[in-house]
């Protein structure tokens, strides 16, 4: 099993099968309106403008289990984002990322890695191989653009 198993909705409501990515990694983060973190939109953009043609997907997942800075409706977050970071990449409907009634990717991922990788705030990041593997993981604090997570992108293109 990998994670290309899972599938999402995407934030306008049509079906996102991740069987379809298989082949091209993904970078992973669950993200909010309203959390100090919320500026690596730009960074998150950034990557999938770079990144993008070369074959990796940015997904990003809108969850409110962090403090509760997530609050608007899909069409709120994709206005959000759209006029305020210009976020082109795709993003799911609003999840759960932690807990039992979390989604079934991030439950599999916790039982992966174990735990201590489940996300602990607003944007976690996961990479995700080609081939549906976990490559790597990283918190919040760690910019989408650091040296760490795009030499692994690098490694995994």
């Amino acid at each position: 099993m990998g994670a290309h198993n899972f599938s999402f909705t995407a934030l306008d409501g049509k079906p996102l099968e991740l069987q379809a990515l298989a082949g091209r990694p993904i970078l992973l983060v669950n993200v909010a309106s309203y959390c100090g973190f919320t500026p690596q939109y730009t960074d998150l953009q950034a990557l999938h403008e770079t990144y993008g043609p070369r074959g990796l997907v940015v997904l990003g997942v809108p969850c409110n289990d962090f403090g509760e800075q997530e609050p608007r409706s899909e069409g709120e977050i994709a206005k959000f984002c759209e006029s305020v970071y210009d976020v082109t990449f795709p993003m799911t409907a609003k999840q759960k990322v932690i807990g039992p009634e979390a989604h079934p990717l991030y439950r599999w991922i916790a039982t992966e890695a174990g735990e201590g990788v489940a996300p602990m705030w607003n944007f976690h990041k996961y990479l995700i191989g080609k081939d549906g593997s976990l490559q790597g993981a990283w918190p919040s604090r760690v910019r989408p653009v650091s040296s760490e997570i795009t030499s692994a992108i690098e490694a995994v293109l």
